[in-house]
């Protein structure tokens, strides 16, 4: 089998040699050194990649997105142009005694355009927030969040499309069909 080779554009700068086949990272996008980018990533514009982070298989960075030291980028994760990640609840200039915080960002999760995430949280798999949201609280795997502050809308399927759940304890995607159990307190399941 071929392996498949990255791409970076002639005006980027990139110092890392960690890129899976694929991968695409295109014009004025700076990747710092120690950075491991998975497989099939594209990387917009104007992005910037700090030293040390970890980026899952099939992500996308839009067009000026900074990815801070301690933001944990799983597979399948979308993040929508001019997204904001923070590493710093305390910001200062030169601050001498600086604590980083973690924040997680689980598989399939999609970050609309602008939106803003506070650090210190972790984002459930598949969660979809909106354009312009800003995030300052966990969210549950499938949550659907908008808003400033970010609040609850309900949930969207694995394909993406907001679930219109009834009173009943299980509920169907009107897209894809895929069947989901209900629970107000827990979220929801995936049932096959």
């Amino acid at each position: 089998m071929v392996q498949q080779q990255h791409f970076v554009h002639p005006q980027a700068l990139v110092e890392t040699e960690s890129i899976g086949g694929g991968t695409r990272i295109w014009a004025f996008a700076h990747i710092q050194r120690d950075v491991i980018i998975g497989e099939n990533c594209n990387i917009g514009d104007h992005a910037f990649v700090e030293t040390g982070v970890r980026i899952g298989n099939n992500v996308t960075i839009k067009n000026g997105v900074c990815v801070w030291q301690h933001v944990h980028i799983a597979d399948n994760v979308f993040l929508g142009p001019n997204v904001v990640l923070t590493n710093d609840l305390n910001p200062r200039s030169r601050k001498a005694d600086w604590t980083p915080v973690e924040t997680f960002i689980e598989e399939g999760v999609t970050v609309g355009a602008n939106a803003t995430i506070v650090c210190g949280i972790t984002i459930g798999t598949r969660a979809f927030i909106g354009a312009g949201a800003v995030v300052t609280k966990d969210l549950r795997p499938y949550e659907l969040v908008y808003g400033n502050p970010a609040r609850s809308h309900g949930w969207v399927c694995y394909c993406g499309q907001p679930l219109k759940p009834d009173r009943r304890p299980l509920t169907e995607c009107q897209a894809c069909q895929r069947k989901y159990r209900v629970d107000p307190d827990k979220g929801i399941q995936e049932i096959s």
